[in-house]
């Protein structure tokens, strides 16, 4: 079974998506240029019945996509195969009042995003991304949005010299003292916002509101001897996102209607109008039905035969810390898919659901590699649990081992983008 995932293909995916509303920006335009149409959630959706449709639809920094083509009798009474993921990532963000004057140094006051690995963001080249919000009395509510995308070396967070740290031992980072960027001098404030607003032609004076955020400038790229791994920044969770679009593009719709779900939000436990735990999936799902021709009853049916591949990346076995994973279930980097399992329900899977994605394995011909945390180590989560908790769809959690997880730049096998896609459109399209 074959997709059009490749290394390259997720380097480039990624370098061009370094926030989650990039993201969307990016699946979006590979939904379009396949032909799917972009729908507003609050427009009236068109009849879906008649078999040939092929929609998505954005909310801030998430994206919903489905593919109703190829049928036309049972539209509104096929079940789901939902592809989940999540479109943010750890990061430095921009503080809401962010000018700073510290000993001659112009300095942008920053805050950590989720779990970001604090001392792999020093002494890197950092650029900055996107949404700002502007005054706009054409635009509905008086508001337009705006991405922006600062790709050039503008801020840095500078390690401490070794010198003068105590007994020369390694920096304890203060996350509200010691993460802040130098990106000039002199003793009067600059504003920094007003310096972002100025690779837009909108009028600085119209900004109303700014999400922006730090991502690394280098570029990802393919390193090892043989060019076996994908180093890159935010492979936790783009790698998921690029493969399930490849995924998703190159299911066929069979007895299941194929659906791609990417959320924001996720590295904070997924509480917004538009993670994880909101309605955007369930409102999504259900409009399908009803524009199907369906009813509630009908929607309500179709969830329980449904099931959501969960998919986030996975922890390889580190091979200068080999102690500090389950000594029987090692995970190879290029190995092959991840299925995550946890008896507290970290995350969602169980038997019914392992077997479900161990087919989809076995018919895209890559082998599966079966993860457990240690039980002496606090295990993280992801959105499998809240998704299943949230819709009462069966959910298997899956995901692609890498090393470095949250790093500022990551680590995964080249193989194994290509072995994941693959999987998850067998899940997509069971034979």
């Amino acid at each position: 079974m074959s997709t059009g995932a490749t290394a390259h293909g997720l380097c480039e995916f990624i370098d061009a998506s370094p926030s989650p509303f990039h993201v969307c920006q990016t699946v979006a335009a590979r939904l379009r240029a396949a032909g799917y149409t972009e729908l507003a959630e609050t427009d009236r959706w068109p009849d879906q019945g008649g078999g040939s449709g092929r929609y998505f639809t954005v909310r801030a920094g998430s994206l919903v996509a489905w593919n109703n083509a190829g049928r036309s009798s049972d539209n509104s009474q096929r079940p789901f195969r939902v592809i989940g993921g999540h479109t943010d990532s750890p990061n430095l963000r921009v503080k809401q009042h962010p000018d700073r004057v510290v000993a001659g140094w112009q300095v942008v006051a920053l805050e950590p995003y989720g779990g970001a690995w604090l001392n792999s963001w020093l002494d890197r080249d950092l650029g900055v991304s996107g949404r700002l919000s502007f005054r706009d009395p054409d635009a509905e509510g008086g508001v337009s949005h705006r991405l922006v995308l600062v790709d050039t070396p503008i801020l840095r967070v500078p390690q401490l010299a070794i010198h003068l740290a105590e007994d020369r031992g390694a920096v304890k980072l203060d996350p509200q003292r010691h993460v802040n960027a130098v990106w000039g001098l002199g003793e009067t404030p600059r504003s920094f916002l007003e310096w972002v607003v100025g690779w837009t032609d909108v009028d600085p004076a119209d900004l109303l509101s700014a999400d922006l955020m730090t991502h690394d400038l280098t570029p990802s790229t393919l390193v090892g001897a043989d060019g076996e791994f994908v180093s890159a920044p935010r492979l936790d969770n783009q790698g998921t996102c690029y493969a399930g679009l490849e995924a998703f593009l190159a299911a066929e719709p069979n007895g299941y209607l194929p659906v791609l779900a990417l959320f924001d939000h996720e590295e904070v436990g997924s509480t917004s109008d538009h993670g994880a735990q909101s309605d955007l999936l369930l409102t999504t799902l259900e409009r399908i039905v009803l524009a199907a021709g369906g009813d509630r009853e009908d929607f309500l049916r179709r969830l329980t035969a449904s099931m959501v591949a969960s998919g986030d990346m996975a922890h390889a076995t580190h091979p200068n810390y080999p102690d500090r994973h389950e000594p029987g279930h090692l995970i190879a980097v290029n190995g092959g898919p991840v299925l995550k399992v946890q008896p507290n329900l970290r995350y969602a899977t169980d038997g019914r659901t392992a077997a479900a994605f161990e087919l989809a394995c076995r018919q895209a011909d890559v082998p599966l590699q079966r993860y457990e945390h240690r039980a002496d180590l606090p295990c993280g989560s992801t959105i499998g649990p809240m998704t299943s908790a949230r819709t009462g769809i069966p959910t298997v959690d899956v995901g692609a081992a890498q090393l470095a997880m949250h790093s500022a730049r990551e680590l995964m096998g080249a193989d194994d983008i290509v072995a994941y896609a693959a999987a998850l459109q067998a899940f997509l399209s069971p034979a």
